[in-house]
């Protein structure tokens, strides 16, 4: 490790183990961000050729001209299927093509006609089909309209904040912007058409053709090329999404403050309740009101800083009882400005109208959530880092001495020969299919870290390869690029190659990966990308990925790793096994290739706290696979905190501790008897409800459905749950309010739904919806409600991993509504191939209790599969007494079944069914 190196790592891992904020830009310290922002709603200077407008079966294109320097732009309209409208604005002559963001899509949006309703000199009116939906396109100055009836749904350029910055020549040096092929060419490009005046000449400003932050300088060889458009949102006060930020479920106004940043970056231990900018970047925003609900997805993989603004904003709440009573009549609105420093205009307006629509929407273009192993919904151990194999047995043995379940454990880059991925350490790992094998045997998994930034050491086979294919990101002079990380001086694989992703997926080939097993799989840290000595701890935006410079992309390079890795996986077993592959950076689309976390948290109550909103934000776009470091990457926990984290984490979709190299050990047992006991009841309440894990990831991966979704999901109407993100739904079936303050006595819990129940999965007490529910709290306690009217699958036999867990029987949890009605899934395959989709092999059935009888029928007849697996006990919530309950099978036999009522909760249990869990049957109560 070189001397630069230590005195980093000197530096970052000493102190106070907080954020340095000067390392990274405020808006004010990006230029682009400050030219565009500096511009003030009011007349916008383009204006919409009408005369140019043409009409297909599959778009409406148009020409729009700023009317101050006479640039024309190309837009292009689009309906597309379910209710979306595309929208795309470039420059018409561009001096060279601009970055349009491709694979992120997972084809061609298919479109329906666009029919032209009425037109004069101010303007079109196309009909966009359902429900008197029109798009209004007025001329002078260029705006969007889109209405349903007499409603105004959303309006594009309303605040004439369209800006788009075109590529031009550097008037004081005479260089023409890189890519273009002579100075005649570029400057025809731009000239005006006949009968328009020549363009005036454009004010140069301080960081339109270099810019300096700290030490590091920006060349900038293409110039200014930021753009910008605003949206308006009548009767919307509630936005949501653009992850990642450290901040609240619901946006915020940024008036006053910086917009919020989408720029992946390696923030160390970053701060809450603050939109700086993190790990991943999804431009995708929802908006809810008790009517609709919307979705814009701004397709930029470039820096992109996104503002808000509302007209209740800030109203106290004096101020909201005063409108109330003098009757306002001012509608509520929110402006959302998004700004991108490269590419073009090209966004998504997703009109719903209910969240599940928005949802599905959303995956028909970027795809769903992978598919797990169902191991992979269970509990990993995870710290930097497991100190050698004799270091991994006593772990994974203290979990089976300490009798709580575990499936993955995590090797950290300690593990690698000298940081050099694909290698173990010959010293600590020097048998690691004998370590592995160990793992397997006890039907349990782990997963190493292949980071995206490779030694340069001639001596590397990897990074040998790489260079000898020019498979490295290339500097501005055309040379490798190389930067700092972890094993010292690094270079950095271009992902965005298709030749490089494939030859970085050949390596997961278990005769090139020394050492891997089927048992082990992969997490891609620090590919943001991450580097230590790089501007904002990044790479410099003038970096080439062949003829697209790192500005135009930036937010695309973890996406493209994770998918080589996960397309690695997959190749390594001839495309059988489904992948687990954990990434920190994501973009749009990168729920097609496996889970995320929220980064390098802290030991801290708000870093508990913050990881609820966190991944409620990531589900909303997409990304149902999240989690956070369970007890703090930095830092040490109380006790209390500790506790209360895996209580938290439990109930969230990726389960992992982690923790930093110099915090001391935490495995669950080190706390005493009394915190390993509560720790182990946490995890094996995860255990036993993975049958309801892995029905809700089915779900998402077929209908991009979030599996953790905040409370207006399922309540959309209901505006007390719109603000809410201390607690939330997983599926629709199951609400979880965690304790996530210290010292907690009671929380209170909103319970929803007027004229519904719930019942807490622990007492089964029964409680009436629509109200707020104060619960007394302990140590032990988390509080947990199944909905009325629901059936949740859960496995009462917890073993070791959830592999061990494979062939046992099920308990049906059947809440009944006050209608005495109820319905549930299960959902069963061979948990880990992708034979439940290339050969329709699993089992999917529907419960349903109706009019005093539960019965269980095939929802999936063309599929084919069988279980061992049987239902072992059925316990019903809300219940009366029977006389006697009747087992019915399809071939007419019947049983009377044991059974147990408690009168004093109304819990009837009924014992050993015995029936098999993928046949028909009935259990009738009289």
């Amino acid at each position: 490790m070189g001397p630069l190196l230590v005195l980093w790592l000197a530096v970052c891992l000493s102190g106070s183990w907080a954020v340095d904020r000067g390392n990274f830009k405020t808006c004010d310290q990006s230029a682009f961000c400050k030219r565009q922002r500096a511009l003030k709603p009011g007349q916008s200077p383009y204006r919409a050729l009408l005369e140019t407008l043409e009409l297909t079966n599959t778009k409406l294109t148009l020409q729009l001209i700023n009317d101050n320097n006479k640039v024309r732009l190309l837009l292009e309209l689009y309906r597309l299927q379910g209710n979306m409208t595309r929208v795309k604005i470039n420059e018409l002559k561009p001096l060279k093509p601009r970055f349009e963001v491709p694979d992120v899509l997972i084809n061609d949006p298919p479109t329906e006609p666009l029919s032209l309703l009425s037109r004069d000199e101010n303007g079109v009116v196309l009909s966009l089909g359902a429900d008197s939906q029109r798009l209004i396109v007025s001329a002078k100055p260029f705006r969007l309209d889109i209405m349903e009836g007499r409603e105004v749904l959303l309006s594009l350029n309303s605040r004439g904040l369209l800006a788009f910055e075109h590529l031009r020549i550097r008037k004081d040096t005479k260089v023409n912007p890189e890519g273009t092929e002579n100075k005649e060419e570029t400057e025809a490009a731009n000239e005006p058409a006949e009968g328009e005046e020549a363009k005036e000449d454009e004010k140069v400003e301080d960081g339109m053709w270099e810019e300096t932050f700290k030490s590091h300088t920006d060349s900038k060889p293409n110039g200014p090329s930021s753009i910008s458009l605003d949206f308006s949102l009548p009767g919307v006060e509630n936005v949501y999404g653009i992850p990642e930020h450290a901040d609240s479920l619901k946006l915020k106004a940024t008036d006053g403050g910086d917009p919020y940043r989408l720029f992946n970056l390696d923030v160390f231990q970053y701060e809450v309740f603050n939109p700086m900018a993190l790990y991943g970047a999804i431009p995708v925003m929802l908006s809810h009101s008790a009517q609709r609900t919307m979705g814009i997805f701004w397709l930029n993989a470039a820096e992109t800083w996104v503002d808000i603004s509302s007209n209740t904003a800030g109203k106290t709440v004096f101020g909201q009882m005063l409108d109330y009573v003098q009757g306002s009549s001012e509608t509520p609105q929110t402006d959302v400005r998004w700004i991108s420093e490269s590419g073009i205009i090209d966004v998504f307006i997703m009109l719903g109208p209910t969240p599940t629509d928005v949802f599905s929407q959303y995956a028909s273009l970027t795809g769903t959530q992978a598919f797990p192993p169902l191991s992979a919904l269970a509990y990993h151990q995870c710290r930097w880092n497991y100190n050698d194999q004799e270091d991994v047995a006593a772990v994974d043995q203290g979990f089976d001495d300490h009798d709580i379940p575990y499936d993955f454990i995590w090797l950290d880059i300690e593990h690698t020969d000298g940081k050099r991925y694909f290698t173990w350490d010959p010293h600590k790992f020097p048998q690691p299919k004998d370590m592995l094998q160990g793992l397997l045997d006890k039907r349990r998994k782990m997963v190493t870290i292949v980071d995206p930034h490779i030694k340069v050491d001639s001596s590397y086979k990897i990074h040998n390869e790489i260079r000898s294919k020019g498979f490295y990101v290339k500097s501005k002079d055309g040379g490798d690029y190389e930067g700092w990380c972890w094993p010292g001086n690094s270079g950095y694989p271009d992902f965005t190659n298709p030749e490089m992703r494939a030859w970085w997926a050949s390596m997961f080939a278990y005769d090139q990966y020394e050492g891997s097993m089927e048992n082990m799989y992969t997490w891609n840290d620090m590919n943001e990308p991450s580097v230590f000595n790089g501007p904002e701890v990044t790479m410099h935006k003038d970096a080439l990925h062949g003829n697209w410079e790192n500005r135009d992309l930036h937010n695309l390079y973890g996406f493209y790793v994770q998918r080589a890795t996960a397309e690695g996986l997959i190749e390594r077993s001839g495309g059988v096994e489904r992948p687990f592959v954990l990434a920190r950076a994501f973009f749009a689309g990168s729920q097609r290739y496996g889970a995320v976390w929220t980064g390098d948290n802290a030991a801290e109550w708000d870093h508990l706290k913050i990881s609820i909103p966190m991944c409620l934000s990531l589900g909303l776009v997409g990304v149902s696979f999240c989690g956070a470091d369970v007890g703090g990457f930095f830092k040490s926990p109380s006790t209390e905190l500790l506790v209360r984290w895996y209580q938290t984490g439990a109930y969230q979709p990726f389960f992992r501790a982690h923790a930093h190299l110099d915090t001391p050990r935490r495995e669950p047992w080190l706390f005493g008897p009394e915190n390993t006991a509560l720790i182990r009841e946490a995890v094996r309440q995860r255990y036993a409800l993975l049958p309801y894990w892995y029905q809700l990831f089915y779900h998402a991966h077929h209908s991009g459905q979030p599996v953790m979704r905040p409370l207006w999901v399922e309540y959309p109407q209901d505006t007390a749950t719109f603000s809410m993100d201390d607690q939330f739904l997983l599926g629709r079936d199951l609400l979880v309010h965690p304790v996530t303050e210290e010292g907690a006595r009671g929380v209170t819990a909103y319970l929803p739904g007027k004229g519904e129940v719930w019942f807490d999965v622990h007492t089964f007490q029964k409680h009436n919806g629509a109200q707020n529910l104060y619960i007394p709290v302990t140590i032990s306690s988390i509080p947990v409600f199944q909905r009325g009217g629901s059936i949740i699958p859960r496995k009462a036999r917890v073993r070791r991993s959830s592999s061990c867990m494979e062939h046992d029987p099920y308990t049906l949890f059947v809440a009944l509504s006050p209608k005495r009605f109820a319905q549930g899934e299960l959902y069963i395959d061979d948990g880990h191939t992708f034979n439940f989709d290339k050969q329709k092999q699993f089992i999917h059935r529907r419960f349903s209790f109706a009019n005093n009888a539960l019965s269980s029928r095939n929802l999936a007849p063309g599929s084919q599969f069988t279980t061992f697996s049987w239902i072992e006990k059925i316990v019903i919530l809300g219940a009366s007494k029977p006389s006697k309950a009747t087992l019915k099978t399809p071939d007419g036999k019947e049983s009377l079944l044991e059974f147990e009522f408690d009168a004093s909760m109304s819990v009837l249990t009924l014992r050993k069914p015995g029936v098999n869990a993928g046949l028909d049957w009935t259990v009738v109560l009289q």
